[in-house]
């Protein structure tokens, strides 16, 4: 159901949307160094709201876009409305600030925009309560203003060296990986990863899951081969990482199975024989010979493609 504008939205908008009395708002209440880098004279009413749905009875905004001596700019006014005021109110101000930088950038900028929070109280109490520095909202706002004003902690795979990646206790494999998931031949990395694996930092769940991320992420052209040798080389995990071998090989003769089946006799002979008979073992030609007679392609046919005999097809029939 569509809520209907409050009077507090209607009144704040119906005054603030004429860009002289915005003007006016503006020059009497913005701080002496906000409006020295300010051109009011580019003031332009933005449409849309950053209140949420459910907080428009208690707050309305209005938007302006304007040009500063740093670039495109922003003045986000917010109106409280609430007889209480909220103890949260400046994060609340930074959160639609940020919007409003997302939306900039959404309609295609390349850089942020200074977006000036200001907001409007009318409320009961008197003077308002509540700092308007959002960073004095945490427990320690000097450790917060650090943090948030400087620069981001930032973990660079691409400059950290294998060897001290390989020191990486727990986290060794799965940044080794990730640094090296696009390698067309993962196979390069088996010693380290094979010795990484020996240390026994990782659970068996764990190993899956790496193994699973080589498999769907990278870009190796015979996983199945890297996964083997990885099994050979670490005992400890070397039940999980065969049966994932299995199962990559099982998936390796149905794709050859569906293929030469789609494409019918003479072409499924040929596809067939590529993607299935590749892995050169009788087990796996008797499975695909016995899919086929299944599927009624000619006997000829079938021993052409997977090289059985008419004996071994005539064991298959029993």
């Amino acid at each position: 159901m569509k809520k209907h504008p409050t009077p507090h939205d209607l009144a704040f908008r119906q005054f603030l949307s004429h860009p002289d009395t915005a003007r006016d708002f503006m020059q009497l209440h913005l701080p002496a160094d906000l409006l020295a880098i300010c051109d009011l004279s580019t003031l332009k009413l933005e449409s849309g709201s950053f209140v949420e749905e459910s907080l428009r009875p208690y707050f309305s905004d209005i938007l302006y876009s304007l040009k500063t001596r740093a670039g495109d700019g922003y003045i986000h006014v917010l109106v409280e409305a609430q007889s209480s005021p909220d103890k949260h109110m400046a994060f609340r101000l930074m959160r639609y600030a940020v919007a409003a930088m997302q939306r900039h950038l959404d309609a295609g900028h390349k850089t942020l925009p200074l977006v000036i929070p200001v907001l409007f109280y009318t409320g009961k109490r008197s003077p308002y309560p509540y700092s308007t520095n959002w960073l004095q909202e945490f427990d320690d706002p000097a450790l917060a203003e650090k943090l948030y004003t400087g620069d981001f902690p930032l973990v660079d795979v691409t400059i950290i060296p294998d060897e001290e990646i390989m020191g990486h206790r727990s986290m060794a494999a799965l940044t080794l990986l990730q640094k090296h998931i696009r390698r067309r031949d993962l196979a390069e990395l088996t010693d380290r990863l094979s010795a990484i694996l020996l240390t026994g930092y990782l659970s068996s769940p764990q190993v899956i899951s790496l193994i699973h991320y080589i498999i769907q992420a990278g870009e190796s052209a015979n996983a199945q081969a890297f996964v083997r040798e990885l099994a050979l080389r670490v005992p400890q995990h070397e039940e999980e990482l065969m049966t994932i071998a299995q199962q990559l090989e099982q998936k390796g003769i149905e794709k050859g199975i569906e293929q030469g089946i789609q494409l019918g006799e003479q072409r499924g002979i040929e596809r067939g024989r590529q993607e299935g008979i590749q892995l050169g073992e009788r087990e796996a030609a008797l499975k695909i010979a016995r899919t086929m007679l299944a599927n009624g392609l000619d006997r000829d046919a079938v021993m052409t493609m997977t090289g059985l005999s008419a004996d071994d097809l005539t064991q298959i029939r029993h």
